[in-house]
């Protein structure tokens, strides 16, 4: 322990982190810079604040204040001690209607403070794109604004009073008529203020440099205005009074389309008089789907407010009947409205990837410009642009003239970093030219500080120096920023990552095959940060649980990051600090699909798995866990179920079992089914011919796949009717674990009019011919027995990628012949589809064989939809709970899920978020408290607020697992309810399955394979 750090914890109550994960995840913001801390303190109070300054004042080591981490010019890193106003200093103190104000706070979440001014009509004026994760301390570091600044202005306008500790311990209440101002500063104003009345530029986003117009006394003399916006170099702000606004009854948005994004730009300004709430721009490159947008090229987005829905929908509709525009949408729905936000607020991570894939970065994000100048200024930056062989998509608050844009530099070499600093030179002279701020929002940091001269000149700029003097003469406070700043293309965080791609499993085909680029794909824009999820959103359910930030998907990729750069985190793939901020992502994917920039933790957690333990000892859930399919089958080939069922009912043998497996002790094991799926498959078949039946199927005879009852062609799966056949696939958890879920498909795909078939368990040189009963057979596979297909799902989520791979190739070997075929590959278990969409294709990229069985995995859902699109399904006409598989809803989609629903007469909605199991995840030692936090996150809420008579759906054994064990409800997959229906039992769907709430009753399931342990 050094004595910085000795000291440190001696005198602050919040914890002090000297460790390499604590540095590690602290080392970048959301930026292009990347700068290591000696440590990290999370202060319990203003007293914490105080020590901690002391303390590195005595040392000289400097301190930077750092919120959600968000800031996207490098403002919220440093080499000295960081403080973590996250953990602890993260309160709401008051909220006083009446007077429209609150107490907040550096920590406070700005979502939580809208939450809480929400139920009295009231909210906070600015709104970033992270308002689910920025903090509002990071808001006034930055004086930050959002899409509704053309209504309520910047986070300053907002400001009363704000608590400071200066660097040299001074513990200042600031505010207007000179309140709160250090020694020298009144003194220092009042002699410059010629300089402060001209020479400052006039426009609604000037965000560049110090706001020291605010203490000229026409404006107040406001000295915590002057403070916004100065990035914790002046002060560390421990506390604010913040005004709110009274927030509209409805809201209404229109959605103006234009031919291009200069034309919506030359249109904004002149939609100000009609008093809108926002005018926000983007164009189609940052779209991922036009479908819900109107016809154009680029779009504004004009939020209109009134005291009734009508009232705001008459006054968006005026303004687009005065609105030149291509085509136009008004959208008055809540859900409709959020929809259409999403799109926005993702951009500033959708951004970072040109439309070929190719990377783009944050460093010009924010230029402002007179709203009545941004047309030319766009077409001259253009052309900018295009000059220097760069390309971007400009977004953002077109209203207010300020630009959003990453732009695809070249961070990466010598002669792409010297073309960055060209560029922005260049560019910050265009912006000067049209009047404008080289920061519109998010501050200047190290991006745009070392250009300030350009637009203030000289002696504005020594202006600035001096003030900082008074506030903080030791330049402790956040050096390199601001002023005396570090050059803008010094510390940039891609400098320290290998040159050469790394040597890996998987193919990461969206990178180029580089894990290196994989990891560069987590910006900082934080999204997996936030403490609730909306709608059917699944990104990062252990945060959520932990609220810790290496348990975020960003936290993880800081840590990946830092594991390549080999500074911090120096023992490469054996890191301890990766493996355990790892250890509790429960691989949901969720990651994949919400993350704006689509990072695939899951994957990621799989290969540092797999390099880890490469030719080391496992932890022994990955033998007992890992390894399923192996256990289960060697159980059904002795027909010893009945006996395991029996021994694991036994607690002490229970109890053994687990600790030797490395299982949770306060899980249950579930049972076995005594018949398997397969098994009951070839009951059926042997049964239905002997009744004179066909045989139809994959394979026919010898390899067991054969159809249903009564279906006499007798063709192989070569010779089936296009579109007539589907081949069901038989994963571990429907083959060993529930068969009636099986059962219960087959019913309803025949029952639509669809031939069923199982995929062969013996390896063909070429597809059946002829009747089905004559085939070539690889000589050996006789010698090897028959073989189950298998996803390999259970060998990657634990990182044993070299028996994936060769599960893998032996399913491809047997599934050959399907491939030959245009049979659909029907996969009932979430998690094993997308294992075979995405895992299979991705580890195997060298074989071809698998982006063709890829293409072939259908859900149920699907299957019915595209291959029966003629049939109706029973009606059940009851409403539904339950949770959206969180593979399903990152990898698979559920669009044809919800319409099966909906011909069904299967009302409401299933909740988002991750059941918490997520197959292995929540049997592992260690895991059981995140996973029940994860589950009570909105699964079972949603379940036990469910009125009687709802059915409980869960397509994925996992979930289905969880809500038993945690809460004795039965859930079932879609096809069992369907099935049950057509035979017009409706089942023990609902409420009425639910068992004493212990958080431990089990419910036996009728049938085989589960109930009481």
């Amino acid at each position: 322990m050094t004595d910085l750090e000795a000291r440190l914890r001696a005198v602050v109550r919040g914890e002090v982190g000297f460790d390499v994960t604590s540095r590690a995840l602290t080392t970048m913001d959301a930026s292009n810079y990347r700068r290591v801390p000696v440590g990290v303190v999370a202060p319990r109070d203003a007293d914490d604040v105080a020590a901690v300054l002391a303390v590195c004042r005595e040392r000289e080591v400097p301190v930077v204040a750092r919120g959600g981490g968000t800031s996207i010019a490098g403002q919220a890193t440093g080499t000295g001690v960081v403080l973590d106003f996250t953990r602890h200093m993260n309160r709401l103190v008051a909220l006083d209607p009446e007077a429209r104000t609150a107490v907040v706070q550096p920590g406070l979440v700005l979502d939580r403070l809208q939450e809480a001014a929400a139920p009295h009509g009231l909210r906070f004026g600015p709104d970033p794109s992270t308002h689910s994760r920025c903090t509002l301390g990071g808001m006034i570091g930055n004086n930050s604004c959002g899409s509704h600044s053309v209504a309520w202005g910047t986070t300053a306008d907002s400001v009363r009073e704000l608590d400071v500790v200066t660097a040299r311990g001074g513990r200042l209440r600031l505010g207007r008529d000179w309140a709160g101002a250090p020694d020298g500063l009144r003194e220092l104003a009042e002699g410059e203020l010629a300089r402060l009345r001209t020479g400052f530029p006039e426009l609604p986003r000037r965000i560049s440099g110090y706001a020291l117009d605010a203490l000229l006394p026409e404006n107040g003399a406001d000295v915590a205005r002057s403070f916004c916006g100065s990035e914790g170099t002046l002060g560390v702000l421990t506390e604010a009074v913040v005004g709110l606004v009274e927030a509209p009854r409805a809201r209404a948005l229109a959605v103006l389309a234009y031919a291009d994004e200069s034309a919506a730009a030359e249109a904004a300004a002149g939609l100000l008089p009609f008093g809108p709430l926002t005018v926000e721009g983007m164009a189609a490159d940052l779209v991922p789907s036009t479908a819900e947008l109107p016809r154009g090229g680029a779009w504004l987005f004009v939020e209109t407010g009134g005291e009734s829905a009508g009232e705001a929908r008459a006054r968006a509709e005026a303004i687009v009947r005065a609105a030149d525009v291509l085509d136009a949408r008004v959208v008055t729905d809540p859900a409709g409205q959020r929809a259409l936000w999403r799109i926005r607020e993702d951009a500033s991570g959708t951004a970072t990837r040109m439309p070929d894939g190719t990377e783009a970065w944050p460093g010009w994000e924010d230029c402002a410009v007179p709203p009545a100048r941004l047309g030319a200024y766009l077409r001259d930056f253009r052309a900018l642009m295009a000059a220097h062989g760069l390309r971007g998509t400009p977004y953002g608050h077109f209203g207010d003239g300020c630009i959003h844009v990453r732009i695809d530099f070249d961070l990466l070499t010598e002669a792409g970093v010297a073309r960055f600093r060209l560029f922005s030179e260049e560019l910050a002279e265009l912006v000067v030219a049209h009047g404008g701020s080289l920061s519109g929002e998010h501050g200047d940091g190290q991006a745009r500080a070392e250009l300030l001269p350009r637009m203030y000149g000289s002696e504005m700029v020594g202006l600035f120096e001096r003030v900082k003097g008074v506030w903080d003469p030791d330049d402790l406070l956040n050096p390199g920023m601001l002023v005396r700043p570090a050059p803008l293309d010094s510390g940039l965080r891609f400098s320290v990552l290998p040159r050469e791609p790394v040597d890996v499993a998987f193919g990461y085909p969206s990178d180029g095959g580089d894990f290196s680029a994989a990891v560069r794909r987590c910006v900082g824009v934080a999204k997996c940060r936030t403490t609730s999820v909306s709608g059917s959103g699944v990104m990062c359910p252990s945060f959520r649980a932990t609220g810790a930030e290496e348990h975020s998907t960003r936290g993880r990729a800081r840590l990946l990051h830092e594991m390549l750069a080999g500074e911090v985190v120096t023992d490469g793939w054996r890191s301890e600090e990766v493996r355990d901020a790892l250890d509790l992502c429960l691989s949901c994917k969720g990651c994949r699909s919400d993350c704006p920039v689509g990072v695939d933790m899951a994957t990621y957690k799989a290969e540092f798995l797999h390099q880890h333990y490469a030719g080391r000892r496992r932890p022994a859930a990955h033998y007992a866990l890992g390894r399923l399919p192996v256990w289960l089958r060697a159980v059904s080939r002795t027909h010893t179920a009945r006996l395991v069922n029996a021994l694991s009912a036994v607690p002490p043998l229970a109890w053994a079992a687990k600790r030797l497996g490395g299982l949770a002790p306060e899980r249950d094991i579930p049972r076995l089914a005594t018949r398997t799926f397969s098994g009951w498959w070839e009951r059926r078949r042997a049964e239905s011919s002997a009744a004179g039946g066909g045989g139809a199927g994959v394979g026919g005879e010898v390899n067991g796949g054969g159809g249903p009852a009564g279906e006499g062609s007798g063709d192989g799966v070569g010779h089936a009717p296009i579109g007539a056949l589907v081949v069901l696939w038989p994963d571990t958890f429907t083959e060993h674990l529930s068969p009636g879920v099986g059962r219960a498909a087959v019913r309803v795909l025949e029952a639509a009019g669809l031939r069923v078939a199982l995929p062969p368990t013996l390896r063909l040189e070429r597809p059946p011919v002829g009747d089905g009963r004559t085939v070539a057979l690889d000589p050996l596979s006789l010698l090897r027995g028959r073989g189950r297909v298998c996803c390999g799902l259970t060998y990657v989520s634990t990182g044993q990628l070299d028996r994936a791979r060769a599960v893998m190739r032996r399913t491809l070997d047997l599934m050959e012949p399907v491939l030959e075929t245009d049979a659909p590959v029907v996969v009932l278990e979430p998690s094993c589809a997308a294992a075979l969409r995405t895992d299979v294709p991705e580890l195997l990229h060298d074989d071809p064989r698998a982006a063709r069985l890829a293409a072939k995995v259908l859900t149920f859902a699907e299957t019915l939809e595209r291959h029966a699109p003629g049939w109706t399904p029973p009606r059940v006409d009851r409403p539904v709970a339950g949770q959206t598989h969180c593979h399903q809803h990152a990898v698979l989609g559920d669009a044809a899920d919800r319409r099966l629903r909906d011909a069904a007469l299967l009302t409401g909605e299933l909740s988002g978020g991750c059941c918490g199991l997520a197959g292995n995840f929540g049997f592992e030692k260690g895991h059981y408290e995140v996973s029940a936090a994860c589950a009570q996150e909105q699964l079972l809420p949603s379940v036990r607020d469910a009125p009687e008579g709802t059915v409980v759906l869960a397509d994925g054994y996992s979930c289905r697992t969880q809500l038993e064990q945690l809460a004795g409800v039965r859930g079932r997959h879609l096809a069992e309810v369907l099935a049950e229906a057509l035979d017009g039992d409706p089942g023990t769907t609902g409420r009425e399955a639910f068992g004493p709430r212990d958080g431990r009753t089990r419910v036996s399931e009728q049938g085989e394979g589960r109930g009481r342990s």
